[in-house]
């Protein structure tokens, strides 16, 4: 993180000599320090896995959710800091139920991005605040189809097929650009959303975890809803016996 200099990392508002800034990249770190989040686009919704890592035994099961409802037919996943996040996820709500308000249809969600990145990139323009360090992502399911975009602590945003963040985003991206996403139902893609998960998980380092499980697509009517508890079940099942089948494979290689 060293440049030409010292002192450009105080401000979020001032560029290094080499045309960086350097409070972005932190928050970028930030997330990465996180529990791994991913999507995946199928051909009929989104599904939406997250890794919420427990540091304590004395937390109740189900607190700090990583998954919100923005609208009914919105979902956002985060990795990063939950506090920042929920600030996001305010400002999210505010612009769909204003936009709601004021034409009495749900809103587009590529317009909802766009209001969302300028709102995250505002944060890094002035030095009196700093930018959030938290990545998210959004998707719905509308007339044309599943949608699903990433928004970085930077304010920029891209649409995706397929995605992850967190810290172990690199392997996961790894395992989703192994799937026939185009080709997979959600019903499928659970399953394999829960598999990656417990692959690219580091039992050695974070031991404990809660899968969190949600989809969107026309099977839902368009709704974001969490995943029914027998198929999240049946899909942490899969997960599991897949690890096992893998580790035992290599066992009689070795």
């Amino acid at each position: 993180m060293s440049s030409i200099g010292t002192g450009y990392d105080l401000s979020a508002s001032q560029f290094s000599p080499d045309g960086r800034v350097f409070q972005v990249e932190y928050a970028n770190k930030a997330v990465e320090n996180s529990g791994t989040a991913l999507a995946v686009r199928c051909k009929n919704g989104v599904v939406f896995g997250v890794e919420k890592l427990v540091l304590s035994k004395l937390y109740e099961y189900g607190a700090n959710k990583r998954i919100f409802h923005i609208d009914t037919h919105i979902g956002m996943a985060i990795a990063g800091l939950l506090a920042d996040a929920r600030q996001i996820v305010s400002t999210a709500r505010e612009e769909a139920a204003n936009y709601r308000s004021v034409y009495g249809t749900p809103i587009p969600l590529k317009y909802l991005v766009n209001r969302v990145s300028g709102f995250i990139h505002a944060f890094t323009l002035y030095s009196a605040v700093r930018p959030f360090g938290c990545s998210v992502m959004l998707s719905s399911f509308g007339p044309d189809g599943p949608e699903l975009y990433t928004i970085d602590p930077s304010g920029v945003s891209y649409g995706y097929h397929g995605c992850a963040i967190g810290k172990a985003k690199q392997a996961a991206k790894t395992e989703i650009e192994k799937l026939k996403m185009q080709d997979m139902s959600c019903t499928d893609a659970v399953k394999e959303v829960a598999k990656i998960i417990y692959v690219v998980h580091d039992e050695v380092k974070d031991k404990n975890f809660e899968l969190e499980l949600s989809w969107i697509g026309e099977f839902t009517d368009g709704k974001h809803q969490w995943v029914p508890k027998d198929v999240a079940d049946a899909a942490e099942k899969f997960a599991k016996e897949s690890l096992e089948e893998e580790s035992s494979s290599e066992d009689e290689d070795l």
